[in-house]
């Protein structure tokens, strides 16, 4: 093994590479994060790891469209292990094929469970969550899920709720790991 394949095989992340948002290939630390074997996700969709379909499916619009301005993307999100557990997890994708930003790419993947309580979210309440913890407001974040502001704001509202946030500055501490 080169020192090359070393790197990829003993990243201090989960690696893995993607053809069309299907597992190409995996490194340990990924396989570990995830619960399997490394050649066990070979040639597995993507899409088996989104706490939903339609998280897979709104986060792959997002992630895309960032793509194509910069072969770049990372967001914190919900994910799912082979046993169905979900967690909280760190994305970073770089595009291979800037043309076809999902055509090939390498992507990282950190498992931040013990920073972050998993709480049982709607798929709107994710996608809220996920926007709020990158600082957006509620009107933007109303014009990015087309809501209004006020829907967004009842979003929030439960959001304090469940993770027992008396503000939004708490919430997003909470949301993001940081300590309290």
């Amino acid at each position: 093994m080169d020192i090359n394949d070393l790197g990829f095989e003993y990243a201090p992340v989960g690696l893995c590479m993607l053809e069309n948002r299907i597992i190409r290939g995996c490194n340990r630390h990924f396989a570990e994060i995830f619960q399997g074997q490394a050649d066990s996700f070979d040639n597995a969709p993507l899409s088996e790891f989104y706490a939903s379909p339609e998280d897979y499916e709104t986060i792959g619009a997002r992630g895309l469209a960032a793509m194509r301005g910069t072969g770049r993307y990372s967001d914190e999100r919900i994910m799912k292990r082979r046993s169905g557990q979900l967690f909280w997890c760190r994305v970073r994708g770089q595009s291979l094929t800037p043309d076809d930003p999902f055509q090939r790419g390498i992507w990282s993947f950190s498992d931040l469970s013990d920073e972050r309580p998993i709480v049982a979210l709607t798929q709107r309440e994710r996608e809220v969550a996920m926007l709020t913890c990158r600082g957006m407001t509620s009107k933007e974040i109303g014009l990015e899920l087309k809501l209004s502001y006020r829907t967004v704001e009842v979003y929030r509202a439960r959001l304090l709720e469940k993770f027992q946030a008396r503000k939004l500055a708490e919430l997003v501490a909470k949301l993001s790991g940081m300590p309290m």
